[in-house]
């Protein structure tokens, strides 16, 4: 080889390498997290069903959906609000993939081929401003007719429910199980019995109260906060 030659190769492998780094700064971050039913345990999953619980019930009863089991998906899905993909800013609790108002983020996730094998993939996961829009996405897209086996409805009990997203919302061909283990475990269908009045049984003790304008639970002082605002602007 010549000089002349050698002194091109090297050129040219130097404006490849630093391509290479533009290129790997500029990715969007990765993260891999494979959850099965046993390893979501422990005080942290009581505190997660106490913060998204309430909001979820109250969003399932409008929706004809069971909460208790979108409470488990929740705490599948992200592992208790551990995951990254749950965490600010993309706040999104249930592995939704595409993109909601044009945000998203892109990150490795565990696929199952339907016979039990495992393997991942990048994918690109919906991104949400908040826990409440994370909650609301959800309860939409299981409203759409493809999801009408998994509403109360059309099932007789949650347990009908998570057969019916097994193989359909998630490939893992035992999903219904682990939905159904930490449904039972946590005592989760408390958040899906109303009395005679709507109430959620399982939120009378919650010392929280809907608050509308939210479209969350809030306690009665900022429910008063938001209800005052709103009747000085109306008038």
């Amino acid at each position: 080889m010549t000089k002349k030659k050698g002194k091109l190769l090297v050129l040219s492998l130097f404006v490849l390498a630093a391509c290479l780094g533009a290129y790997s700064a500029t990715r969007q971050p990765h993260q891999t997290s494979k959850v099965s039913a046993e390893t979501v345990t422990g005080t942290s999953t009581q505190a997660f069903i106490n913060d998204i619980g309430p909001t979820a019930s109250a969003i399932a009863q409008e929706r004809d959906l069971y909460a208790s089991v979108m409470i488990a998906q929740a705490i599948l899905e992200s592992s208790n609000g551990q995951s990254g993909l749950s965490q600010a800013p993309y706040y999104n609790f249930f592995g939704i993939k595409g993109a909601y108002n044009g945000s998203s983020v892109t990150m490795s996730t565990w696929e199952d081929d339907g016979e039990g094998n495992t393997y991942t993939i990048d994918q690109a996961f919906r991104a949400y401003p908040s826990v409440a829009d994370s909650l609301y996405d959800y309860a939409n897209l299981l409203s759409s007719d493809i999801y009408a086996g998994a509403r109360k409805s059309n099932t007789l009990s949650y347990q009908d429910a998570t057969a019916a997203l097994t193989g359909l919302y998630a490939t893992d061909t035992s999903y219904n199980l682990k939905l159904n283990h930490i449904i039972a475990t946590y005592g989760l269908t408390a958040y899906d019995v109303v009395n005679a009045s709507g109430q959620d049984i399982g939120l009378t003790t919650s010392g929280y109260v809907w608050n509308e304008y939210r479209r969350n639970y809030t306690d009665a002082q900022t429910l008063a906060v938001d209800e005052a605002w709103a009747q000085r602007f109306n008038h």
